[in-house]
């Protein structure tokens, strides 16, 4: 897996809307939070694009402002503006190779769980589920900031067990080590039965969301287990489930007893990282090892 540098002051960023559009007051506000933070900026065109609604621009614009970034040899890293829906619309329009031979930083979360999953399974680049610019720097909450740079810059080891306001729980207790690979877990479910789907043999599985109904919940995990997903890994890690609960039936808790527990597999969940705040940053397609027993999570350098 191949580990792009750290970030620094002085560095470029690029900026690009690969999902939902923003205004252009956000956009410009977007590229001034960076800048006072010490970096220059490069903004692609879908930050001040729209296309029938919910796309940041049509399908070859928003590739295009991805491939455009990666091949760009003054660009440091690249953080996507918001997420939204899109991302898998212009999939097939990256450049994969190119892309390969050009390794960036890339943060993103939500629908842009899409790309991350492309970005590490065909690429074999790490990439990193954090903070986005209009989404979460604008008014940028210091723990999600301190958590952001400092898992993009981790020279050692990361050692995670505890969490701002929020204490890390357990499912099911044991031990697991290997990739990190997963994100939100609807857009997990619709890359299934596409060559992007996802790819959890020996692997810790992380999934988020927000807005899901159990009984949907339930829908999308029921898919993973029949593809075999959940069987291969070897331990989850369930991140936030911001308003995902109902007036009637399970709770989205209930849902996870009773189809991720009997798995047996290590798991820990209210692990802050998804469409929450403070958020912490997780590096996938990295070597991370998970001590469910005793609620650490561990994120190995190199």
């Amino acid at each position: 897996m191949i580990i792009a540098k750290g970030l620094k002051q002085g560095d470029t960023i690029g900026v690009v809307a690969p999902a939902g559009p923003v205004t252009k007051d956000r956009a410009d506000r977007s590229k001034k939070v960076l800048e006072e933070m010490g970096f220059k900026v490069k903004m692609g065109e879908s930050c001040y694009s729209t296309f029938g609604g919910y796309l940041a621009g049509e399908d070859d614009i928003r590739a295009k402002d991805v491939n455009a970034m990666f091949r760009d040899e003054e660009v440091n890293a690249i953080i996507c503006i918001r997420g939204g829906y899109g991302c898998t619309r212009m999939m097939d329009q990256l450049d994969i190779d190119m892309i390969r031979k050009n390794p960036k930083i890339f943060v993103g979360y939500s629908d842009v769980t899409a790309l991350h999953l492309m970005l590490n399974q065909k690429g074999n680049l790490a990439t990193y589920h954090g903070p986005m610019v209009s989404s979460n720097m604008l008014e940028f909450n210091e723990y999600t900031k301190k958590s952001f740079f400092e898992v993009i810059n981790a020279k050692g080891d990361i050692e995670i067990h505890s969490q701002e306001n929020a204490e890390i729980k357990v499912l099911v207790e044991g031990s697991a080590k290997g990739q990190l690979v997963g994100g939100n877990l609807a857009l997990i479910a619709a890359t299934m039965g596409t060559p992007y789907e996802i790819e959890t043999k020996g692997k810790i599985l992380f999934i988020e969301d927000i807005g899901e109904k159990p009984y949907s919940i339930d829908r999308m995990l029921t898919q993973l287990a029949l593809a075999g997903k959940l069987r291969d890994c070897e331990g989850l890690i369930l991140g936030d489930f911001a308003e995902c609960e109902d007036d009637e039936g399970f709770t989205a808790f209930e849902v996870f007893e009773n189809i991720i527990k009997p798995l047996n597999k290590p798991t820990i969940y209210n692990f802050k990282s998804g469409h929450c705040e403070p958020m912490i940053t997780l590096p996938l397609g990295r070597i991370c090892e998970l001590d469910a027993t005793n609620k650490k999570f561990t994120i190995k350098n190199g």
